[in-house]
This record gives structure tokens, C-alpha cells and sequence, in this order.
């Protein structure tokens, strides 16, 4: 059995590479995906027009959905909704800001809000996890199948990519990319830094993945507008990130890791 998900991230409607955007629908339409994960950052300043547009996106794909809100999901310029009720836009027009979970067949995945309104920091768009975030999510799993595939998603990078282009520096995020290791947590899914990658935690067994999806926006950060491709295969994860070429998608990076069994 393979379980293949789509991961698409940081599409910023408002900001959208259209062209990219409707190409990568019609590609997760065609493609027989068991989930299609959205990993934050659907709209560009929070507007209620932005997420319309991304509701309708959203909408026009086929399949069961799994999406997280990202930094930007908070309004950007209402600034009493961004300090009293941050998701509330979000939660109208997409969906459960806090959490999301979803049990398929062969793997169990569990949405995290690490973004927030007002932080006790000057950027705003950094990361947050709380002890009792990680916990619950960890604890979640223990109620799913053995053998099921355990994926986490997020919008931002608990632990920063080598070499990325922008930093996440999500507080406790250590401590969480720990904690899921532990909980033999097979990929932890997220986005913001528009930039694809994947490697290995650095705890437990070194079986636990981060990977990232990059951008379909026009704010590139020296890669193309990309999503990711994960397919499952009993011991292999294999991650293809496809990268628009102006006309179509095609691969622009692959990783292939070996999943615990």
C-alpha cells in the first residue's frame, strides 16, 4: 500500500502566483492524493476577501482536506481582531484553527497552531508550541494503530532548515521536535520559510522527519513556487518537491529517507 499526500503551503492569497496556484489544483485533482495537507499561510494580510478566494480554492479540490493556519492568517492591519480573536477569520472561512486531526487508511496526521496574534516579541510571525500543544498531539497518537504512519503538521519549522533562507525560531520548538521523536512521530510537516527541504531530527532513533513545502506565492525567496509530493511505501518515505517552471511542474528536488518499521 502506498499513502500519498499532497503538501502545499504559503499560498497567500492576495499574493498568489495565479498562474502556479491553478496549476497546482488541477495537479492535486489528478493526482489520487489520500490527503491534501495545507500547511498555513493561506492569505497574504488576513482579509476577509483573501479568504474567500482561498475557501474557493480549497473547495475546488478533490478529497478530504487537513489545513492549519500560518502567521499571516492572522489579520495583518485589524488590529483589535489580531490582538482579541486572531483565528476568528480563519475558523469562519476555513476551518478549527487550534487543532485538526484526520485518520485514514495506514496513517493518522494531527494539525498544530504554532502561529499567533500578539507575541511578547517585536516579529510577530515567529513560532509558538506550548508544553501542553506537544503533549496533546503526542499523547493523540498513542490512540491510533501501532502501524499507522504518524505525521504532524504545522506552519512553522519546529527546528530551523540548514541554510534557509529565513529563520522560524518557534519557542519550545526543541523541546516539541524532541518530544515527537520520542512518540515516534514518522514527518513533521510545515512551511513559512518558502523554501522546500528534509531532513532527520536529531533525536531518538533519527526517524523522524521535518519536511517543508515551499511557496506558491510570487514572494520567492530564491526557489521557484513549489509544493510537495510525499508517497509512503512501507520502509520509504519519498518527498518530491515540484517547482514551477512558468508553465508547468516539474521536480525540482527529491529526497527519499528510510521510514522506522
Amino acid at each position: 500500500m502506498t499513502i500519498r499526500l499532497a503538501h502545499l503551503s504559503d499560498i497567500h492569497f492576495g499574493g498568489e502566483n495565479a498562474a502556479a496556484v491553478a496549476a497546482a489544483a488541477e495537479h492535486v485533482n489528478a493526482g489520487g492524493f489520500d490527503l491534501v495537507i495545507v500547511s498555513g499561510d493561506l492569505t497574504r494580510y488576513g482579509e476577509r476577501k483573501e479568504f474567500a478566494s482561498a475557501a474557493a480554492w480549497l473547495a475546488s479540490l478533490k478529497g478530504p482536506q487537513l489545513v492549519t493556519p500560518g502567521n499571516h492568517d492572522a489579520p495583518y492591519l485589524a488590529w483589535a481582531e489580531r490582538i482579541f480573536t486572531p483565528f476568528r477569520r480563519f475558523e469562519a472561512a476555513i476551518g478549527p484553527a487550534p487543532t485538526q486531526t484526520y485518520l485514514g487508511h495506514g496513517f493518522a496526521v494531527r494539525g498544530v497552531n504554532t502561529a499567533r496574534g500578539p507575541q511578547p516579541r517585536l516579529n510577530w510571525s515567529k513560532g509558538q508550541i506550548s508544553p501542553t500543544q506537544t503533549r496533546v498531539a503526542a499523547d493523540w497518537f498513542e490512540t491510533v494503530p501501532a502501524a499507522c504512519v504518524r505525521v504532524v503538521v504545522c506552519h512553522h519549522p519546529l527546528v530551523e532548515m540548514i541554510g534557509g533562507p529565513m529563520t522560524a525560531r518557534v519557542w519550545n520548538g526543541q523541546a516539541a521536535a524532541r518530544a515527537f521523536a520520542e512518540a515516534k512521530v514518522d514527518l513533521v510537516l510545515s512551511g513559512h520559510i518558502h523554501a522546500p527541504f528534509a531532513w532527520a531530527y536529531p533525536f531518538g532513533d533519527g526517524r523522524t522527519y521535518a519536511a517543508g513545502a515551499g511557496t506558491l506565492s510570487v514572494r520567492e525567496r530564491g526557489v521557484p513556487a513549489s509544493f510537495n509530493v510525499v508517497e509512503i511505501e512501507g520502509a520509504a518515505i519519498r518527498i518530491a518537491a515540484l517547482g514551477w517552471t512558468g508553465s508547468h511542474f516539474e521536480p525540482y528536488r527529491t529526497w527519499s529517507v528510510d521510514r522506522r518499521t
